[in-house]
């Protein structure tokens, strides 16, 4: 197994999201360790590609890790190398990147000329926020890549545009044939009626990613394509089982220290308490496993929603409103399929 060296950083930030109930501080703090990106990043970047976790931590430009900085259409190009973590224009809505990131191309980059890719990696709660993912992914390469270039003039060098990923990691919402998947989307050249062919980097600028989990166990086998990613997501993005130390330790190397060592076991006794938190969740989620049920089953034999809701209502004792946002949640999920 490909592993990367642990730290105690590595291991506090993981304990912040013992519980996870929200993927917003708790899953940005995790996602900053160089060692889990290693690990997203080895799974997702094709210029990766037969190097190991350790390497892609060497590749990683610490410096350039990034929540906080302001990037605006109208101001891009303001500080390259801290790269940009908000977007911002007059009365145009601010948003930010969840972390924003440089780290080495190492198929274009020479002993003497580093070239980079530009990275943000999103944690995203819901695959259905009330808009297309993949919309807002490509938008935020787009305004990526044009940040790379200040006021364009006559004299603007695109030669110095480098490829941008964007890498989303959706937990929840995940419709039942997408669950546990990764889609990536890039420019390609479809059609060429010359003789020649452009150099892929000319236009290969641009790679949206986005991982769909679903599902706080993951089932996946060893042989399966992205088996190691998306069974590592699977441990760090939901709240953290009893073996989730031993399962880690597949991954990232927690042995490299006393200190280290003392945490790893203090994480274990925490482990079972844990576990044992997460199994009277377990019986919420049972139930919301039973309205599913109910709801596609009587949908599929064209039941009316007033029917269904008083059904809910009755059997698993919901209220009018409850029942109403469990049929939106479960229909719409349907129909997605």
């Amino acid at each position: 197994m490909d592993k990367v060296k642990g730290s105690m950083e590595m291991l506090s930030s993981m304990q912040l999201t013992k519980d996870m109930a929200g993927m917003d501080a708790e899953s940005k703090e995790l996602l900053r360790n160089k060692a889990v990106l290693a690990v997203i990043l080895k799974g997702v970047v094709a210029e990766y590609k037969g190097y190991s976790r350790e390497e892609i931590m060497e590749f990683i430009e610490p410096d350039s890790v990034t929540d906080e900085t302001e990037v605006s259409p109208g101001r891009t190009n303001t500080k390259v190398v801290g790269d940009s973590a908000e977007f911002s224009l007059l009365n145009e809505k601010v948003s930010y990147f969840d972390l924003a990131f440089q780290a080495k191309n190492p198929e274009l980059s020479t002993e003497n000329v580093r070239v980079s890719l530009h990275v943000d990696v999103e944690a995203q709660k819901t695959y259905h926020p009330g808009y297309p993912v993949e919309k807002r992914g490509i938008y935020y390469l787009a305004r990526r890549l044009s940040a790379q270039l200040s006021l364009l003039t006559e004299t603007t060098d695109y030669n110095q545009l480098e490829k941008c990923y964007s890498i989303w990691i959706c937990r929840e919402d995940i419709p039942k044939r997408m669950k546990y998947s990764v889609s990536v989307y890039e420019i390609t050249n479809t059609e060429e009626t010359s003789a020649c062919r452009i150099p892929k980097e000319n236009y290969d600028l641009m790679t949206l990613v986005v991982i769909k989990l679903g599902d706080e166990v993951y089932n996946g086998k060893e042989e399966d394509e992205h088996y190691e990613l998306l069974h590592f997501l699977s441990m760090i993005m939901y709240p953290h089982k009893e073996d989730f130390v031993d399962q880690m330790s597949r991954y990232i190397d927690l042995s490299g220290n006393q200190e280290l060592q003392k945490e790893v076991e203090r994480m274990s006794g925490l482990g079972e308490s844990i576990y044992k938190e997460g199994k009277e969740k377990g019986k919420e989620e049972g139930k919301e496993e039973g309205i599913q049920a109910l709801i596609l089953d009587n949908l599929e034999e064209k039941i009316p929603m007033e029917r269904i809701l008083q059904k809910l209502q009755k059997r698993f004792h919901l209220t009018e409103e409850k029942a109403e946002a469990y049929y939106r949640e479960f229909a719409r999920e349907e129909t997605s399929v």
